[in-house]
């Protein structure tokens, strides 16, 4: 009698160890890769500039809600997430593709309702629409999108060149795009009790764009270029600050102490945070999707940032046996903990 293998969920070793368990045996064999996963986007060698190149999915009440996202902000949002993911290579977009899984519920005119968004996108960003594909789904809708950028070899910044004394940095503010996902969850679910009731959203509007409609920070590589600057390790903020460091920490070897009263926040992500009851260093740390970008920087370049309000020295790296850890304003050491993708929540 054979014994039948043991399943394991994907719960149990959850996102990040399913990616590692997936691409852990994987060997590059063409001397024109030059990188493949690990990073934000894969980097190829084809002459003078590197094509950079990343892609995400986006799947109906996983990634959005419906009930509240608006198609155009959905297209534009789902340009922006990979474009933020070229930009975190200190690369600059050029090409996306757009394919779409679509059920029977979507009209030809919510579809270009959606493209309308990417359009958007594509014309703010100085990117072309080169292609895509378009197929059925038997529920909701998919959305995947691929972004190719370019940069000289030697202006590419990876996640592994972090070394112990370097100042952790991070552009504009944190915990916004958690809060407006959060207010517009709970304005949902009084409509699900009283469709005839008002949404509460007044006052809010810069958390709710941070959600609804963010932008990719391509503005902080051309200020890089122009201050001489070149970031020793560099993520886009998707996931979560504490998801982040650790990917930088990680693949640098190196370890990293964050300090909580360096952590910036708008005055909204905290007013909503504190009207939800949610302590907004949470919001801060474990929330995704605000697509800053978190790098790391020679001390010697410091001084090129402190006058610029939109940079914000949050922590420093050391060495990897000292781990990542979060110091609180009230002297507590806490060590950072990732709060990625977790298959089975939607379940």
């Amino acid at each position: 009698m054979s014994k039948e293998k043991k399943q394991t969920r994907i719960s149990e070793i959850g996102e990040f160890g399913l990616i590692d368990r997936l691409t852990q045996h994987i060997q590059l064999k063409n001397k024109s890769t030059l990188k493949g996963v690990g990073d934000d986007a894969a980097v190829f060698d084809y002459g003078d500039k590197c094509v950079v190149f990343s892609t995400d999915l986006l799947t109906e009440g996983v990634h959005f809600n419906l009930m509240y996202v608006p198609l155009k902000h959905l297209g534009y949002k789902s340009v922006i997430v990979n474009l933020s993911d070229i930009f975190a290579m200190n690369a600059r977009p050029k090409q996306i593709t757009v394919s779409l899984a679509i059920s029977s519920k979507f009209s030809v005119e919510a579809v270009e309702e959606l493209y309308s968004g990417i359009h958007l996108a594509c014309e703010n960003y100085g990117v072309d629409l080169v292609g895509g594909d378009t197929t059925g789904s038997l529920t909701g809708l998919t959305i995947s999108i691929s972004a190719l950028g370019e940069a000289r070899q030697e202006a590419l910044v990876y996640r592994n060149g972090a070394k112990p004394g370097d100042l952790l940095c991070v552009s504009g503010d944190l915990g916004g795009a958690y809060m407006g996902l959060q207010l517009l969850e709970r304005e949902n679910e009084v409509f699900k009790v009283n469709p005839n009731e008002q949404p509460k959203l007044e006052g809010y509007d810069y958390i709710l764009g941070r959600q609804l409609k963010p932008e990719a920070r391509g503005d902080v590589v051309n200020v890089f270029e122009k201050l001489k600057i070149k970031p020793t390790s560099m993520i886009d903020i998707s996931d979560g600050l504490s998801s982040e460091i650790l990917h930088l920490c990680k693949n640098s070897k190196v370890g990293c102490n964050l300090f909580e009263e360096k952590m910036p926040m708008d005055l909204q992500t905290k007013k909503m945070a504190e009207e939800l009851n949610i302590n907004p260093l949470v919001a801060a740390l474990n929330g995704g999707e605000d697509y800053e970008l978190l790098f790391t920087i020679s001390p010697d370049d410091a001084e090129k940032l402190k006058n610029d309000p939109d940079f914000t020295v949050i922590g420093e790296i050391t060495e990897e046996a000292e781990g990542a850890n979060l110091m609180t304003t009230g002297g507590s050491k806490i060590e950072l903990q990732a709060q990625g993708w977790e298959h089975g929540k939607m379940e």
